[in-house]
């Protein structure tokens, strides 16, 4: 049974745009965010809060923070990897945050260099703090469908580790397929382990593209009775595991299958297409949204 309305959850300014190796500038950023609000789109990952030293890309987040738009109704949520993340972006104003776990102990090594369990704990005083402060806590899982160090990880596995962080207070789990190498049944199996830990309408699902897949998989997700999905406009980001793959599933694509089941998201086309169009001209790239790239051919 496929749902009356989902949520889209915005990742291309954040997601998207931390490995651009030429610099993004600030107010190329919020006018960016401005167009997808014009569209209709009610969250957008605005930015990282990490140290300027590992994202370069992100070094803006107090200026990002501090330049959005107020009364929009628009939420803001922003990464926080570590304590001193949160607090400055406590600091800086923002309403909701967002914290990374992996799946995968080899991925979660290599990337903040401990285990899942640890990187668990050091989230506990963030989620703490945020529940004294009112501030909503939003868990990723990551290689929800496949690690690039260990292949497969048991949807067992997933749901332990999601189901961590939604009894430490994520109000919403996103899982994540890094590597983008999900498929239909993968991701039912995925799903079908995960809601006996976490209620189906708090799950998300992030699908990356990097083989075609991701429409197909977030499909199937709607049939599970998900209605929380991540997209970046334009297709913003890349897949660093896989040379030259793709990366993010494009919001337009998503938007567009949407419009096609009369699944309601809120969100206008032709102005989301205006907003891919404006980054992607900025970035000068083709747009890698396919509906994009159509609606654009025949202006």
């Amino acid at each position: 049974m496929l749902p009356d309305q989902v949520k889209i959850i915005e990742v291309g300014v954040r997601d998207g745009l931390q490995n651009e190796s030429s610099p993004v500038p600030t107010d190329v950023k919020l006018e960016l965010i401005n167009k997808l609000i014009l569209s209709g789109i009610s969250v957008v990952e605005a930015t990282s809060f990490v140290s300027p030293k590992w994202v370069p890309q992100m070094a803006d987040h107090q200026q990002i923070l501090e330049g959005l738009p107020k009364n929009t109704g628009t939420n803001f949520p922003v990464l926080t990897p570590n304590m001193k993340g949160f607090e400055n972006a406590l600091t800086s104003g923002a309403k909701e945050v967002a914290v990374f776990a992996a799946a995968s102990e080899s991925f979660s090594q290599k990337n903040i260099n401990c285990s899942i369990d640890e990187s668990i704990e050091r989230f506990k005083p963030i989620f703490e703090k945020a529940q004294a402060e009112g501030i909503k806590v939003r868990g990723y899982v990551s290689c929800v469908l496949g690690c690039p160090y260990e292949g497969d990880i048991s949807a067992d596995k997933i749901a332990q580790v999601a189901d961590k962080l939604y009894q430490s207070g994520s109000y919403e789990i996103s899982l994540g397929d890094t590597i983008g190498v999900g498929t239909v049944k993968g991701t039912k199996s995925l799903i079908e382990s995960v809601q006996r830990a976490v209620p189906i309408e708090n799950i998300a699902v992030h699908f990356h593209d990097t083989y075609g897949q991701a429409l197909a998989n977030i499909y199937a997700a709607l049939e599970m009775g998900v209605r929380n999905i991540d997209s970046s406009v334009a297709g913003l980001g890349g897949c660093p595991y896989a040379k030259g793959a793709s990366g993010n599933v494009a919001t337009e694509d998503v938007v567009y299958m949407l419009n096609g089941l009369s699944i309601k998201s809120g969100i206008n086309l032709n102005k989301l297409v205006d907003a891919g169009d404006y980054i992607s001209q900025f970035l000068k790239r083709e747009n890698n949204s396919k509906v994009a790239r159509a609606v654009l051919a025949k202006r």
